[in-house]
């Protein structure tokens, strides 16, 4: 009796220890498929509800990238082939990737830095440090809890009563890492640089920013799986987890196909607007400060692309021509450093695909703030979600020079006028 307990406690450790592993991505392959029309893309985009085999890094008007197990290579290749849909090789190995992108310890493990990516709480001690380091500018946004009951934290950074703000919204979507390096980057610099440029940027705006606002996404992506794109709360009536929180916001919600009513899909919509917490807390926040705002900025990755609003149709706003204006901006100031990343632009339905219920449409229909964009950053699928730690830095400089531009842009267009007594 005393063995067979003995051999149950050791299953149930292994158990433990199985669950807790994390998910490998062994010979997964990432291919570009181009398409030609909305039904090709779509009979693509199903094929990712097999989690386990599939998994949709981009899907735009003009091609699909897409994630295989080995196991459905051939599956993929036939299935592409009955449709005349020639495959190109993005990606050869996700998981010497994902090996790649954590370097060997070295002196940065002791002091945040920007050479490698870090798990949510180095980030949340980056922030502590900030607010100690800064506490006559800088202050604690407490956007509100996630389902886990993690808090979404943010900093404000403010050096005068009466400046125009501009928000920042980042990893909204739980593997894009690249995004919260960007912005605690930002808050950095904002705080540090002694360049006349950002320090006009920095002192004469106030800033809202957010580094994580899918808490619990992205911690999943750093322990169990490197891929997660969604929240983590269970579905009800469904052995998937998550919605899409980029297309839970109460605008458009579920319109044009620009979601998923699926929730296995990756751009699951979720149950109704703002069932998902961490949204519902951003608005809320959004929502109070509304009058404070001029420009909201949301961070993603990857595709190299500033989208206006809208996503839920194909018609432009009455405005699209400065949206444009100070998008051009951004992509020209980009292109001039010696890095030479290339910035396209466009509203979201038309640059890319349709998308309903995302941050931008909100901000611009529900909350009046008429400079808003989601930016898609680094890179066009070469490593896609899996930018290696190298290029943080560049292109936190490409995000620097694009801001400045975009930000004295819309002064000249007269966006920047205080919006409060």
């Amino acid at each position: 009796m005393k063995a067979l307990i003995l051999i149950s406690a050791i299953l149930a450790i292994f158990v433990v220890i199985a669950s807790a592993s994390k998910i490998r991505y062994d010979n997964f392959k990432v291919f570009k498929i181009r398409t030609q029309n909305v039904e090709q893309r779509k009979m693509l985009e199903k094929l990712a509800t097999d989690s386990e085999n599939f998994n949709l890094w981009h899907s735009s008007n003009k091609e699909v990238h897409i994630m295989v197990s080995p196991q459905k290579l051939i599956h993929l290749q036939n299935y592409t082939r009955a449709y005349s849909l020639p495959l190109e090789v993005m990606v050869s190995n996700v998981q010497s990737l994902i090996d790649g992108e954590q370097p060997a310890k070295s002196t940065d493990d002791s002091t945040f830095g920007w050479t490698r990516y870090y798990p949510l709480s180095a980030i949340e001690v980056f922030l502590d440090e900030i607010l100690a380091k800064y506490p006559a500018v800088a202050s604690e946004i407490n956007i509100g809890t996630s389902y886990e009951g993690r808090k979404i934290r943010g900093i404000k950074i403010s050096y005068k009563e009466g400046n125009p703000g501009i928000f920042i919204e980042a990893n909204i979507h739980a593997r894009e890492w690249i995004t919260s390096a960007t912005a605690t980057w930002l808050i950095n610099e904002l705080l540090s640089s002694t360049d006349e440029d950002v320090r006009s940027l920095a002192e004469n705006h106030d800033w809202y920013i957010v580094p994580v606002l899918n808490v619990d996404g992205f911690a999943y992506t750093h322990e169990t799986n490197r891929m997660w794109r969604k929240t983590r709360q269970p579905v009800e009536g469904s052995a998937c987890i998550g919605a899409d929180p980029n297309r839970n916001y109460n605008s458009h919600w579920m319109e044009s196909n620009g979601a998923s009513s699926n929730p296995c899909d990756e751009t699951y919509g979720g149950p109704q607007p703002f069932s998902e917490p961490e949204v519902k807390a951003l608005a809320d926040y959004v929502t109070s400060i509304k009058e404070r705002l001029n420009i909201m900025l949301a961070f993603h990755s990857y595709s190299q692309v500033l989208l206006s609003p809208y996503g839920w149709t194909s018609e432009l706003p009455e405005n699209h021509s400065d949206l444009t204006e100070v998008a051009k901006a951004y992509s020209d100031a980009v292109k001039e450093l010696p890095y030479d990343t290339v910035y396209t632009y466009g509203s979201t339905a038309n640059e890319m695909y349709y998308a309903s219920g995302a941050t931008n449409d909100w901000a611009y229909s529900e909350q009046d703030i008429k400079l808003s964009y989601t930016i898609e950053f680094r890179d066009t699928g070469r490593f896609g979600f899996i930018l290696p730690p190298v290029q943080i830095i560049p292109h936190c400089e490409d995000t620097l020079a694009g801001l400045l531009a975009l930000v004295k842009k819309a002064d000249e267009l007269g966006y920047l006028q205080t919006k409060y007594v």
